[in-house]
């Protein structure tokens, strides 16, 4: 029977060990995209929240394995520009985003020792994404449409799948509040491997080839530069420039990033600073 105690306390001395290198997390702030209709970095009028949870484990004092889930809403408009062509070309988009991510940190400094340390991030995501616009009030969903003639006979390599991959990567700074509790300051972006997160990447179709397959919605969302008072009412010729292929879209998050660590002692505030898994304070 000793035996079986010595296993069984064994057993929760090690699970409790484990559930103190998770740290449970919310993360809030701002969210914006640079691609084909907006090249500010986090622009007024068209940046957006974005909310998310994280689940994290510490590998090493300054080394921690992160799983987020986020959801964001983003967007651009050719209104808000500063250039007259893009002004005219009066396109725009909007696109809520759910995004679940794998990244490795590392903190420069331990936290178990220092209040306060830089870190940067990096890793892997996929994320969902549907981009759409307004026409007269309505909510208009752009990839059925095919705005540059994706998926139609004439127009290669122009289909986009609205779940795909991304590499996230950034930096910030966190400060150990307790040995529980922990906040952090970042910046994250996002590479992506498509140009048409706002469904605008290469040239115009020709707005017969759009009538004859998606009908006229597409061919009025496709050009929009004839809604504009003074704009050019005739849609310009098949395979004159729409976007820009040649730089790939982004989004990217900026905010706050609050943690607590599971199984710590003392509470939310923790009664101590530098005691991990209930290890004697350290003198500061």
């Amino acid at each position: 029977m000793k035996g079986y105690h010595l296993l069984a306390a064994l057993l929760l001395t090690t699970t409790f060990a484990e559930a103190q290198r998770v740290h449970i997390g919310l993360f809030g702030g701002l969210a914006a995209y640079n691609g084909d209709l907006t090249d500010k970095i986090f622009p007024k009028k068209v940046t957006n929240g974005a909310i998310g949870v994280t689940v994290n484990y510490e590998l090493k004092d300054q080394i921690m394995l992160r799983g987020g889930l986020t959801y964001a809403v983003t967007g651009g408009a050719d209104r808000y520009s500063e250039k007259s062509d893009l002004v005219a070309r009066n396109l725009s988009f909007e696109t809520s985003i759910l995004e679940l991510s794998l990244v490795g940190e590392y903190y420069f400094l331990n936290l178990y020792d220092h209040r306060i340390s830089p870190y940067v991030f990096g890793g892997l995501a996929v994320y969902h994404f549907n981009p759409y616009a307004y026409n007269g009030g309505n909510k208009v969903y752009l990839k059925p449409l095919s705005t540059e003639g994706q998926g139609i006979a004439g127009y290669p390599g122009r289909e986009y799948s609205l779940t795909q991959f991304a590499m996230p990567f950034g930096g910030g700074v966190k400060f150990a509040i307790s040995e529980n509790l922990r906040v952090g300051i970042e910046v994250g972006l996002r590479k992506l491997f498509t140009d048409y997160f706002d469904d605008v990447s290469t040239t115009y179709a020709d707005p017969n080839d759009l009538l004859a397959a998606k009908g006229q919605l597409a061919v009025d969302m496709s050009y929009r530069g004839d809604e504009l008072s003074g704009g050019d009412p005739v849609y310009p010729s098949k395979g004159a420039i729409r976007g820009g292929a040649t730089k790939k879209d982004m989004y990217y998050f900026s905010g706050i990033h609050l943690t607590y660590r599971l199984g710590g002692t003392g509470g939310l505030f923790g009664k101590g600073y530098r005691k991990k898994y209930g290890c004697p304070v350290v003198p500061l």
